[in-house]
Formats: structure tokens, C-alpha cells, sequence
């Protein structure tokens, strides 16, 4: 297949979604987003990945677009903490930003089209996903149709990891050259630290998908050995 466009936000996830169309496509091409997220140095993270992986990168200022209700976007609220996956609630999590795959996809959907890609690629899971309802693959196939419509040319969205819990999503990286080494550079966690706190939602859920596939974390193993 010729081309496709990778939305890259430099987490556990868009990285493997990255490399896994590093190996069906003659031609990839990476988009992150900088919205004014708290955990802003996944940014950082994509410049790097997008590197490593020898993609053409770009990277779209979306301002204060999404600012207020989550913590993810306002940082006088605070990222919930959990002593163990255990503690997870479950339901929709206070991390969620309204719309934020919906203009994710339409803008990735300009892009694709005018660099000439077939397909678009987003690390959306129904299994481990918070409980955001624009992780889910109805919403996926509207906004596809949508897209559509709208641009009068189908780009497919294709989505990898969307019936995959984490545990599977660890084995594929497994699977792909480089995907490893590469997820040693990402960031997942919600407050953006490093090491990370490992006690966010998204922590907690990286910790599980390792833990169940019996795999060392390569981001963990990193700081282990940069703290050296």
C-alpha cells in the first residue's frame, strides 16, 4: 500500500501504530498535535520516535482549543491518582477532552489529503481506553464516512489497536523492528513526568499491559539505566 499519515501524540500507543504502518506502507508520515496538554513532553517524545523511525514529521499548534473541564487541558485540576490498577473506577475518566479525536481526525484528514495519503492511522482502543467514547470503532466509522463526504475522497482510518487490550498491544511491539527501542522514548504518563508517576489512569494501564505480557517496560528500563 502507498501511503498513509500516522497521528503520533509520542505515547505507548500512536508509537507502535507508527511502526506498525512502517511495515504495510511504501510511505508513512507522522502528525502530533501540540494543544496545550499538560503532559506536553510527549511532543518531545514524537520528534524523537518520528526520528528513530525515519518519518517526515509535522507538527500542527492547536492553541488553547480544548482549554478547561479536563486535566489533561487545565492545569488547576489535578490528574487522579490510584494506588493500584485495582483502584481503576472505570466509566469515563475526568482525563477526557471533548472533541479531541473529532478535530484530531478532520485536521489529519486535510493533511492526509493534501500530502497524498491513501490511509490514516489512530492508536484508539475500546478495551483500555478510560471510557472515551471517541475511542471506539462506531465512532471511528462515522467520522470515516463523515470524512468522506466531506473531502469527496475515502481515506481510510484505519485503527490497529482498537480491539486490543494492552497486554496484546505490548505483544505487537514485540512483533515490529524497532518498535521496542523506540517506545523506550515515549511518554504516557497524564502528568507528563519522568520517570513517570505511576499512578495516573494512564500509567497504571501501560503498567498492566507489561505486566501481563510479561515484558520489561523499555521506558522504564531506560530511566533505571540513565539514573546509573
Amino acid at each position: 500500500m502507498p501511503k498513509a499519515l500516522v497521528i503520533l501524540s509520542g505515547g505507548q500507543d500512536s508509537t507502535t501504530c507508527l511502526y506498525w504502518a512502517k511495515e504495510r506502507y511504501d510511505d508513512v508520515v507522522a502528525l502530533t498535535f501540540n494543544y496545550n496538554q499538560r503532559h506536553i513532553r510527549e511532543i518531545e517524545s514524537a520528534k524523537t520516535i518520528a526520528k528513530m523511525a525515519g518519518v517526515s514529521h509535522e507538527i500542527i499548534d492547536m492553541g488553547p482549543i480544548f482549554a478547561g473541564l479536563s486535566p489533561l487541558t487545565d492545569l488547576k485540576l489535578s490528574i487522579d491518582s490510584y494506588k493500584s490498577q485495582e483502584d481503576l473506577p472505570g466509566g469515563l475518566e475526568k482525563t477526557f477532552v471533548p472533541g479531541r479525536n473529532i478535530l484530531f481526525l478532520c485536521v489529519a484528514g486535510n493533511r492526509a489529503y493534501v500530502t497524498g495519503c491513501d490511509d490514516m492511522i489512530i492508536g484508539v482502543s475500546e478495551e483500555d481506553f478510560g471510557g472515551y467514547p471517541d475511542c471506539r470503532a462506531e465512532f471511528i466509522e462515522k467520522m470515516e464516512e463523515a470524512l468522506a463526504s466531506g473531502l469527496d475522497k475515502r481515506i481510510k482510518v484505519q485503527t490497529p489497536l482498537v480491539h486490543l487490550s494492552k497486554r496484546k498491544t505490548v505483544e505487537l511491539a514485540q512483533s515490529l523492528k524497532g518498535c521496542m527501542e523506540a517506545l523506550a522514548f515515549t511518554t504516557t504518563c497524564y502528568n507528563g513526568d519522568m520517570p513517570p508517576c505511576g499512578h495516573c489512569h494512564s500509567c497504571l494501564l501501560r503498567q498492566k499491559g507489561f505486566d501481563e505480557a510479561g515484558v520489561a517496560d523499555p521506558l522504564l528500563a531506560k530511566g533505571l539505566q540513565d539514573a546509573r
